[in-house]
Order: C-alpha cells, then sequence, then structure tokens
C-alpha cells in the first residue's frame, strides 16, 4: 500500500511529498514539511545544480575540442569525464586572493549574489508533473526571470568592488547589455503566456501534452518565430558568446572576474552555466512542450493514471523520472546548440551588440506580440488540456479531448488552427532532421581529420637549419 493514510487536507500537498510522508509515517505538519523542504534543496538541488555546471563545463571543452580538430579533456578519468572534479579540486586549493584597495566586503559578496540567483531559479522548474518543488505557484514564468534579474548586480558589484578598470569595463557593459535585452526576452516570453493562457509552468506543461502539434511553438507562426527571438535574447542574458562582451578576454583579460580567483572564481562559472540550463528550462516549458515526449504518450499515460492517484502513485512516480529525463534531454539540446554558436561566430562590438536589441530584436518582438493578438483574435485557438473532459461551453461538453483527432478538431471549430499546427510541427521536424543530419555529418567527417597537437613536434637538427634555402 503507498498511500493509505491520506486525508482531505493531506491532497493539497504534492504527490511525491505526499507519498514520503506516508512511507515514513509521519503526518505533513508545517515543521514537517518545512524540514522535507530543506531536505530537498540541499540533498536534490545542490547536487543537481553543481552536477549539471560541473557537466556542461566539461562538455563544453569538448565541444570546442571537436571545432577546432582537437581531443579535448581526455586525461583525467574516461574520456576526461572527471575533468571538471579536478579543476574544482584546484580551484579550492588555489590561494583566495583580494586587492588591496578593493572594496572588501563587497568583493566577497558579488560571487555568491551572482550564483544565489541561479540555484534558486532551479526551484520553479517544471521537471514533470508531479517533480516540481512549488507546483502551485501561478506566477512561476515571471517568478523565475525576477530571481534571475538580481544576478546582474552579482556582476556589477564584482566589477565595481574590484577597483580595476578592466572590472569595471566588464560590469558595466553586462549592465546596459541585460537591461536592454531582457526586454525582447520579456516580450517573446508574453507571446506564449498570451498564447497559452496561464503563467503556472506546471500547467504549461499540461497543456502541450498532445503531441509535437500541441506544443506552443508550433501552435502559430508569432510563436515560432518568439521562440528564436527569446534564444537569441537569453544568449545576451546569459553573457553568451557572440554576447559576452563582459567578460571579453581580449579586450577586458576577464572582465568584470578579472580580480578573482580560487572558490570565488568558480562560482561565477557555475553560475553561467546553472543559469543556462535554467533559460533553456524556460524555453523548453514555454514553448518545447516541457517533460512532455513528441508523441503525447507521457501526458496520455499522466491523464489516465492521475484519475486515481492513491492507486497509481508508483506508476505516477515512475512517469515522473521519464519526463524528468525528457526534460532535461531538451534543455541540453538547447544548451548545446549555445556552445555551437559560442564556438562558431565571432565576438560584436558593444555598439553593434546594442544595436541588434534597439533597432532589430525589440521591433520584431513588438511586431510579433501584435500578430500573436491577431492571431487569436482573428484565427483563434483551441486552448483546452490533451486528455482531459472539455470544458462545459464547448459544443463536446464532457468528452475526452484528443489532440489527434480531426473530427474533434472540426466539431470545435478550430479547424484552421489544428492545419496550422500540423504544418508547422512539420517544418519542425524537418529542420530538427536537417540540424541532427548536419551534426552527424560533421562528426563523421571530422574523424577523418588528423587531430591537432597528438604527435610531437620533428626535432630539426642543427644541419638542418644550416642547409641553404
Amino acid at each position: 500500500m503507498l498511500i493509505s493514510t491520506l486525508t482531505i487536507a493531506d491532497a493539497s500537498l504534492p504527490l511525491v511529498q505526499r507519498w514520503v510522508f506516508d512511507r515514513i509515517g509521519i503526518a505533513p505538519t508545517p515543521f514537517a514539511t518545512l524540514v522535507y523542504d530543506l531536505l530537498i534543496v540541499a540533498a536534490v538541488f545542490a547536487a543537481m545544480v553543481s552536477l549539471i555546471a560541473m557537466f556542461c563545463i566539461w562538455w563544453e571543452r569538448k565541444v570546442a575540442g571537436h571545432m577546432q580538430s582537437r581531443f579535448g579533456p581526455n586525461r583525467v578519468g574516461p574520456i576526461g569525464i572527471l575533468q571538471s572534479l579536478a579543476d574544482g579540486i584546484k580551484l579550492l586549493l588555489k590561494e583566495d586572493l583580494q586587492p588591496k584597495d578593493a572594496d572588501g566586503l563587497l568583493f566577497r559578496l558579488a560571487p555568491y549574489l551572482a550564483f544565489a540567483p541561479a540555484f534558486a531559479a532551479f526551484l520553479a522548474l517544471p521537471f514533470g508533473p508531479e517533480f516540481t518543488f512549488e507546483p502551485r505557484l501561478n506566477v512561476g514564468v515571471f517568478c523565475i526571470l525576477a530571481i534571475l534579474s538580481v544576478e546582474v548586480m552579482g556582476v556589477i558589484l564584482a566589477g565595481w568592488a574590484s577597483n580595476n578598470k578592466w572590472s569595471v569595463y566588464g560590469a558595466m557593459r553586462e549592465a546596459c547589455q541585460m537591461v536592454s535585452y531582457e526586454i525582447p526576452l520579456g516580450i517573446s516570453i508574453i507571446i506564449g503566456i498570451m498564447t497559452a493562457g496561464t503563467l503556472n509552468m506546471v500547467a504549461l506543461g499540461h497543456l502541450q501534452g498532445g503531441g509535437i502539434h500541441t506544443w506552443l511553438v508550433f501552435r502559430n507562426p508569432f510563436t515560432l518565430l518568439a521562440f528564436f527571438v527569446y534564444f537569441v535574447a537569453s544568449l545576451a542574458s546569459n553573457k553568451r558568446a557572440p554576447f559576452d562582451l563582459p567578460e571579453s578576454e581580449s579586450e577586458l583579460v576577464a572582465g568584470f572576474h578579472t580580480e578573482y580567483s580560487g572558490l570565488r572564481f568558480s562560482f561565477f562559472f557555475f553560475a553561467e552555466y546553472a543559469a543556462m540550463f535554467v533559460v533553456g528550462g524556460i524555453q523548453t516549458t514555454l514553448f518545447l512542450g516541457g517533460w512532455n515526449d513528441p508523441f503525447g504518450l507521457i501526458g496520455y499515460l499522466h491523464a489516465k493514471w492521475a484519475a486515481d492517484p492513491i492507486g497509481n502513485a508508483g506508476l505516477l512516480i515512475g512517469l515522473n523520472i521519464l519526463g524528468a529525463g525528457v526534460f532535461v534531454l531538451k534543455c541540453m539540446a538547447i544548451i548545446f546548440v549555445q556552445m555551437w554558436i559560442r564556438w562558431t561566430l565571432p565576438r560584436p562590438r558593444i555598439d553593434q551588440v546594442l544595436y541588434a536589441c534597439v533597432k532589430v530584436l525589440l521591433p520584431l518582438s513588438c511586431a510579433l506580440l501584435l500578430g500573436a493578438a491577431l492571431w487569436q483574435l482573428l484565427v483563434g485557438d483551441a486552448p483546452y488540456v490533451p486528455w482531459t473532459p472539455l470544458p462545459a461551453y464547448t459544443p463536446l461538453a464532457g468528452q475526452t479531448f484528443q489532440p489527434w483527432s480531426i473530427s474533434q478538431w472540426w466539431a470545435l471549430g478550430a479547424t484552421g488552427p489544428f492545419v496550422t499546427q500540423v504544418i508547422l510541427a512539420l517544418v519542425g521536424i524537418a529542420g530538427i532532421a536537417a540540424v541532427i543530419g548536419w551534426i552527424f555529418y560533421a562528426f563523421r567527417t571530422g574523424r577523418d581529420l588528423k587531430q591537432r597537437l597528438t604527435d610531437p613536434a620533428p626535432i630539426i637538427t642543427a644541419d638542418a637549419e644550416l642547409e641553404p634555402a
């Protein structure tokens, strides 16, 4: 028996929490709930953030190596997988230096202020229908954006407190870049929210559980374009190349963290890669179906088993584990594209970065917002949760919404949106297949190239140097 002692009051708790309390045999008192939340944060989320950051650091070095005909890390552990761990130990043992004229309090505070928001944002990400720290958070999207906006304060403090002109330059670049690109970033999110009709990130996942054609990115042409606007703006807000001007080592030594060393330096690195996963998680939840697979099987099985959550608790937890794997895989795909772009495109000037925001992305995002609003007004949509009973105000009230049933879309008066979603989904599938094929082709042909730095350089003798040309 999994959940046999639940009361009506307990039903408001998340499924996993209810299951844990029942197995332990304790009542969900406020103190017990607080202890449970603290343990989850310390044991699950802290470990998750650390592992994701360490893996992404190693992965980026491998991606950079393959793009430059090198092996990348290959000495510490199998295929160099433990390189990040070795680097972490090295940073722990390095001397923690602080400039003599720096502002000591702000200098020490800045790394933690940069890392804490990225860590806190993980708590609102919906890894699964029941694998969400707080599924009842009805403003989840804007909550994450508000938390991440605090990170810029850590960067500004790091640059200002270092009392170094290069650090100050990097901090000021981050300030103007972050504030500028948050506007098209927010507008592109509003487009997705307006299409979905909810800010709750769990509800966003349920709304896209009917298959790839129900994902918000394929709802209409404007959300598809908003997906790319969000991606470009997220690169700038995360200081990722080609928008890494706050750190540009060719101009500012290391930018805002020039004076940092040891453990405090590692906090900035961890914050960057954790924030990459968070913005990828927002993009996955808002546009790419969240934890749902392209065929709608997870959404179908969840709707079926959630009818009896007590008897099917084990099945639901297993389904959530599968959904969490799908969610992480989608986020990692987005992170890979960010890495791909970093090692492909050159860095623009700061005036070009701001021009791209003010003169390109901002007008484009405003036009997309207007187009999405007119689409909702003139064409409409079928904003129903797949595999659940249709509302009473619809012609098919009480019937289960079948997202693959053309007859239901016809009866609901949503034939136009259905055809649009199918066409856009086919275009998206073709584009994804082309990108994956391109990656495999590059990987296959790259194996035939001679890897750099693998053979010792030939020794030139003195006699050879004296030979006439």
